[in-house]
């Protein structure tokens, strides 16, 4: 049985990304709604085995890869795998025996029940009929761009769900953050985004800094011991927000991977306020690789150096700046925002509308806050 991925590498939340990233067809799905499956001792030993070749190729840290082997070996050796029937328990607990060890919350075993074909037939790009359904679903669901809104006091506010790419949600990105640029100031909320394309990343980021180039990321890959430096870009359609003018971004215990990138990157080149929760805690990119017909493992093979820290975020989260509950967030980074642009107005009757917004946003937080106890 062939033991090559598939290309495509991204940031991803493995259920959540996988829908988002890829064809819905084009990897398992775990969601409780999927009928279960009976399997026998060939079918896990299969599973078993070929999880175990995966990682040893390709995961990012093959030390780490030995010690999982070290320990599912020992696993099978007392036979704890022996009487698990269900296909979906076996997947959670396969899931779950890999990360007690790695602790890298990317790395999953994926069960569908839909059969897929057999490698090595699904190599290689996606087939027309999965671009056409994927095309669908990434469609309807506005390429991640959920609302995009002017706040009182002229305050933009995006809620992103994903960072699809570039090729398919480029243009939506532009018009998005083109609308925005009028803004005095800008929340980006990350809180239900589960992450996606770092090229997509990169695009956005852009739109926050003027044309001098900036060093975002790099990223770091096993498979042939090459790092990609991320930088913002030279030119991006329209008119950038700029760098001079506040952003904040919004984050929750959800906010994970790409999405965990953008706050990370933001944070360390102090260009935007970080406002919520810690995030939760996944910076090794990677890819897909079907097993057999109906389980595959999502498998880490890179994994993020930010050029100021020297590291990334993955199995501590991004800290916010300012650590509220996830549904305080919002409010609260309104009143930041207002604050500040009080704080910059010249003109007095600006300065006295803003002060009534201000006011006006205080009590909404409160009112958060009160339904909260």
């Amino acid at each position: 049985m062939s033991g090559r991925t598939r290309p495509f590498v991204h940031f991803t939340v493995v259920l959540l990304a996988l829908l988002i990233i890829v064809p819905p067809v084009a990897f398992g799905q775990e969601g409780e709604e999927q009928p279960d499956l009976t399997i026998n001792e060939t079918t896990r030993n299969e599973v078993l085995e070929g999880v175990l070749k995966a990682l040893n190729e390709a995961y990012v840290f093959p030390e780490t890869a030995k010690k999982m082997e070290q320990s599912i070996r020992d696993r099978m050796a007392k036979n704890e795998y022996g009487s698990v029937a269900s296909a979906k328990e076996f997947a959670r607990k396969l899931t779950n025996d890999l990360q007690a060890v790695s602790k890298d919350k990317h790395l999953r075993v994926s069960y569908s029940f839909e059969a897929r074909p057999k490698p090595p037939e699904n190599e290689g790009p996606p087939s027309p009929e999965e671009r056409a359904r994927f095309l669908k679903f990434a469609r309807s669901v506005n390429f991640g761009f959920e609302k995009i809104e002017r706040l009182e006091g002229n305050v933009g506010y995006l809620d992103l769900r994903s960072f699809m790419g570039t090729e398919l949600a480029g243009e939506t990105a532009v018009a998005a953050m083109n609308f925005l640029s009028n803004s005095d100031a800008l929340i980006i909320d990350l809180r239900q985004n589960g992450g996606g394309d770092p090229a997509q990343v990169a695009l956005i980021s852009t739109y926050l800094f003027d044309s001098d180039p900036v060093h975002l990321n790099s990223l770091y890959w096993r498979p042939g011991n090459f790092t990609h430096q991320w930088w913002t870009l030279p030119y991006v359609p329209g008119t950038r927000f700029g760098r001079e003018k506040d952003v904040y971004v919004l984050t929750s215990n959800r906010t994970f991977s790409a999405a965990e990138e953008f706050t990370y990157n933001l944070q360390n080149l102090k260009r935007a306020t970080i406002v919520g929760e810690t995030t939760g805690g996944g910076a090794h990119p990677g890819g897909g690789r079907w097993i057999n017909e109906h389980f595959g493992v999502w498998l880490p093979t890179g994994r993020a150096i930010n050029p100021v820290s020297g590291t990334n975020w993955e199995g501590t989260g991004v800290k916010p700046d300012i650590a509220v509950p996830k549904e305080q967030a919002l409010k609260t980074a309104h009143t930041e925002a207002l604050k500040k642009l009080v704080g910059k107005a010249t003109d007095e009757k600006d300065k006295e509308r803003l002060k009534r917004t201000l006011s006006k946003i205080e009590k909404e937080l409160e009112g958060v806050k009160t339904a909260a106890k």
